[in-house]
């Protein structure tokens, strides 16, 4: 199996991978990136050992780098949600990985079908999205590009399963369901605070003890990182085309200004 993307959610699917004892190779084009993942990976694992998890070792072990793609018989993509880089990947990945091969993206917005279009396999690409943090959540989406194969959604919803997580099936509309749901809930906290209407603790502190949820939409929205939420909002706005979607001037100006939440150390909340 091949990961493409050392980032957190990469590291995070990496890391899932090899402790359901696969091999699995790690490639990310930034220089040092591996290196930056494997050391995440570590520490994630090490905390997961003192609550009774597997050796750190023995998984890291399992966990190739690799400088360039390699053959494999399932690529998972989790790069910058950017639809350009991510199509440049999957036609490197279609010319690189065997024919049987199937093309997977932790894509959270960006239309399957789009991505399927670039190889010449458009039956074998597939949306596999995981959640941050992925050795915790148990979610995966399974999105279903236009052309994607029965065989093909069939052999994610195992390989999901196999890794103890428990996977969903969408349609490969903007933003799927969870971010259709998630981001304009995000959004419209960021309006709430925009507007004066609270504080940002108030807000969360509301939504969790309100909603009964373990983390506030603003503190979430750092988590995944405010750029990745206007992404996504773009996306949403884009494909469906109401106006209900478009990004709230707050985070677009906290993205402008480099406050990108826990990733940069300041968004929401300081770090």
């Amino acid at each position: 199996m091949l990961v493409v993307g050392a980032g957190q959610m990469g590291g995070g699917i990496a890391q899932v991978v090899a402790v359901s004892g696969r091999r699995v190779s790690l490639h990310d084009a930034a220089p040092g990136a591996v290196e930056r993942g494997l050391a995440a990976i570590e520490k994630s694992l090490t905390k997961l050992h003192e609550k009774g998890g597997p050796e750190p070792a023995e998984v890291l072990a399992r966990i190739d780098p690799a400088d360039d793609l390699v053959a494999a018989d399932l690529m998972i993509e989790a790069v910058v949600e950017d639809f350009a880089v991510k199509e440049q990947i999957f036609k490197h990945a279609d010319e690189v990985l065997p024919p049987a091969a199937i093309l997977a993206s932790n894509t959270s917005s960006i239309p399957i079908t789009s991505l399927a279009a670039a190889t010449s396999r458009p039956q074998q690409v597939v949306g596999m999205h995981f959640f941050n943090p992925v050795p915790v959540l148990k979610l995966v989406e399974v999105i279903r590009g236009l052309e994607t194969s029965d065989e093909t959604t069939q052999a994610i919803v195992q390989l999901a399963t196999d890794l103890g997580k428990t996977p969903a099936e969408a349609r490969d509309l903007p933003g799927f369901v969870s971010n259709r749901i998630l981001m304009p809930f995000i959004n419209e906290a960021a309006y709430a605070l925009l507007e004066g209407v609270a504080e940002p603790e108030a807000i969360d502190t509301i939504a969790k003890l309100g909603f009964a949820h373990p983390m506030g939409p603003l503190a979430l929205a750092d988590l995944i990182g405010l750029d990745t939420c206007v992404a996504i909002m773009e996306v949403l706005h884009h494909g469906l085309g109401d106006p209900k979607y478009a990004p709230c001037p707050l985070l677009r100006q906290y993205v402008q200004a480099g406050r990108l939440g826990r990733k940069s150390g300041r968004g929401f909340y300081a770090y």
